[in-house]
């Protein structure tokens, strides 16, 4: 399918989801983006979130070899499921430096509600941080890694949830000295029904 339909028409589908997926309610408004709505300009910072009670489905990226090798990024968001409740607290988690390889996810049991960033001239690469919000007391199990976004150094990266029972905890990211770009694999989990006594899973 075309990526430029693909993105049209994807919040069609989040809305279709949302009126008639298992959850018996309707989603509110999808917090949509589209090509030109980027949160940063090549080698500047920004700092995401998703309105409060939202978390990052899809995540969308260009690069520019010419623009320090940096990236445009671009987020969406959707709100989580009644039966997840409220966010009882929201973080930003410690930094991941730029030049290096990097695991996270978020502490606390938290999903992934938004990213900030900062741009090193010194390595061309970023910093990276995540904005985690816990739920509850839930916990998080059945995870597993995405594959690789973008496919190959440079490319633009188009990154959607489309399970939308599983939620983004953190990444893992490779870093190409010879490119200077990352790819990048989410971390998805589902998130348990009840409470749980574990306070980091």
């Amino acid at each position: 399918m075309d990526r430029a339909l693909l993105w049209v028409l994807l919040p069609l589908v989040t809305v279709a989801w949302g009126q008639y997926g298992d959850y018996g309610y309707p989603y509110q408004q999808y917090h949509d983006y589209s090509d030109d709505g980027w949160v940063n300009l090549n080698r500047q910072g920004f700092s995401y979130q998703c309105p409060h009670g939202q978390v990052v489905v899809a995540v969308r990226s260009i690069f520019n070899k010419n623009e320090g090798s940096d990236r445009q990024w671009n987020y969406a968001c959707m709100p989580t499921p009644q039966n997840l409740g409220e966010p009882t607290e929201c973080w930003w988690e410690e930094i991941n430096r730029a030049g290096m390889e990097w695991y996270q996810t978020c502490s606390n049991n938290g999903l992934v509600a938004g990213f900030q960033s900062r741009y090193f001239e010194s390595v061309l690469d970023r910093e990276w941080q995540f904005y985690c919000c816990r739920y509850s007391k839930r916990c998080p199990y059945s995870c597993w890694l995405t594959t690789e976004y973008p496919g190959h150094y440079g490319e633009e990266m188009d990154m959607i949830s489309y399970n939308y029972d599983y939620y983004m905890r953190g990444a893992t990211t490779t870093f190409s000295a010879v490119e200077r770009d990352r790819q990048w694999k989410f971390i998805m989990c589902r998130m348990t029904d009840y409470d749980c006594e574990f306070a980091n899973v």
